[in-house]
């Protein structure tokens, strides 16, 4: 599939809908033990220093912050409805997953 600008508007624009929200979040084993975990989740909600360095696509599916001394990543991650496969991000199958994961255990 050719995604073209207007694409990326749109999956975006969803993208930062859905994390917004805080819902559909999943944490790893090493996020769960930092500090301030409530703040970090909030900042991944409100996220927006998207860059062509971490946003090539231009989606906002993914994001890098430096948290107390460590590496985070986040991640938005496309399933169909029984989580099985992937899933076009403007299908109305789509199920968004948000993983909040330090970098060393991407």
């Amino acid at each position: 599939m050719v995604r073209d600008n207007e694409y990326a508007i749109k999956v975006a624009k969803i993208n930062d809908e859905f994390r917004s929200t805080a819902q559909g979040v999943t944490v790893t084993k090493g996020v769960m033990e930092m500090e301030a975990l409530p703040q970090l989740l909030s900042t991944v909600k409100n996220f927006s220093n998207f860059t062509s360095d971490n946003d090539p696509y231009g989606e906002h599916d993914f994001g890098s912050i430096n948290w107390l001394g460590t590496k985070v990543f986040w991640k938005i991650d496309y399933y169909d409805e029984s989580l099985t496969y992937g899933e076009d991000p403007l299908s109305s199958r789509c199920r968004r997953i948000l993983t909040v994961m330090l970098a060393i255990e991407y």
